[in-house]
């Protein structure tokens, strides 16, 4: 499909019901058709790989054209100027989460630019931070603990960010890399019982959610199991 099949077919499924339920979970209405990511990723799957199209997609500002961008983009080709192109753009946490777990987190440069963003102070982009970690600690089964630790100073240093998209991404980011193994989990507990004694009610809430979760039994037989 080229540009125009691909725009005519996302617009073939738009839904104004749907769009008004997605806007009642945070997520932008602007320029968005209502296509639900089940019908998004079988285009995806149909077109395969296509690093022109992508771009095309996303200059589109089509809300559901930008996430079938992310998911047909060939990460090889992505450069830092891209990402950063792109992240400036980001104006919903669905489209940041699925840029960052469909194509950023497989790029050469995912790690570096996650820590460069958890510095800069907009909210997508430093949510974008957090949810690049959280996807490379679920998908780059090939990093080593180093990498991964080198994450939570910085999720512990912005602990106490309680905008609401920043706080459940740094959440996120603390919970998935204290599941991808022993090792890790038990330094992910440490660094969450620094931050749930921060004077903060976002730390706080980041703690007691991330340590629930690492501690239940269903994580850790899962990790005993795959130490």
């Amino acid at each position: 499909m080229n540009y125009d099949e691909v725009v005519d077919h996302l617009k073939a499924h738009s839904n104004a019901d749907a769009v008004e339920g997605m806007a009642r979970f945070g997520i932008n209405p602007t320029n968005t058709l209502g296509v639900s990511i089940p019908v998004i990723r079988k285009i995806a799957k149909e077109i395969g790989p296509d690093h022109p199209l992508a771009q095309k997609l996303w200059a589109s500002k089509i809300h559901e054209a930008r996430i079938l961008a992310a998911m047909i983009d060939d990460p090889k080709e992505v450069t830092k100027t891209q990402m950063e192109s792109w992240v400036k753009d980001f104006d919903s946490w669905d489209v940041c989460d699925q840029c960052c777990s469909n194509l950023f987190d497989k790029t050469a440069h995912a790690f570096q630019v996650a820590r460069k963003w958890s510095s800069r102070n907009e909210e997508f982009v430093k949510r974008a931070a957090f949810a690049l970690m959280a996807a490379l600690a679920v998908h780059d089964k090939n990093s080593t603990n180093a990498q991964f630790l080198n994450f939570l100073p910085i999720i512990e240093r912005e602990s106490t960010d309680d905008r609401n998209f920043v706080r459940k991404s740094t959440n996120w980011a603390l919970r998935q890399i204290g599941k991808r193994n022993m090792r890790l989990n038990f330094l992910a507990l440490k660094t969450a019982r620094r931050i749930q004694k921060k004077n903060s009610k976002s730390a706080r809430w980041i703690a007691a959610d991330a340590i629930r979760e690492l501690t239940s039994e269903s994580v850790q037989k899962k990790l005993r199991k795959n130490p």
